[in-house]
């Protein structure tokens, strides 16, 4: 599955745009994790541990848009985009979305 951030994929053409793909994850925070980051907060720097969690979202997001693009039998995946939005003071989630469609 090509996966692409602008409207166009470089030397091919579109022949039908099949819908909108999409998937998401929610995820909480980890009490274990939290109380690393607090002592992050002390010396800061990175919050490695929030930057993992993030990464593992976004990429369980962009396996579940993938696996919704298949449904079309879609060859790519165009304007491909992420977005976040709070669910509770703990949990938040990331939604990948494009447009799924098919080559020529």
């Amino acid at each position: 599955m090509i996966l692409s951030t602008t409207e166009t994929i470089p030397n091919r053409e579109i022949n039908e745009l099949k819908g909108i793909a999409r998937g998401s994850t929610v995820r909480t925070r980890n009490v274990v994790k939290d109380i690393m980051a607090g002592f992050k907060n002390l010396v800061g720097g990175e919050i490695e541990e929030y930057t993992k969690l993030q990464a593992d979202a976004r990429e369980q997001a962009l396996q579940r848009m993938k696996a919704d693009a298949d449904k079309y039998n879609a060859d790519a995946i165009v304007n491909v985009r992420f977005t976040t939005s709070v669910i509770t003071q703990a949990a938040s989630e990331v939604l990948a979305y494009g447009t799924a469609v098919t080559l020529k």
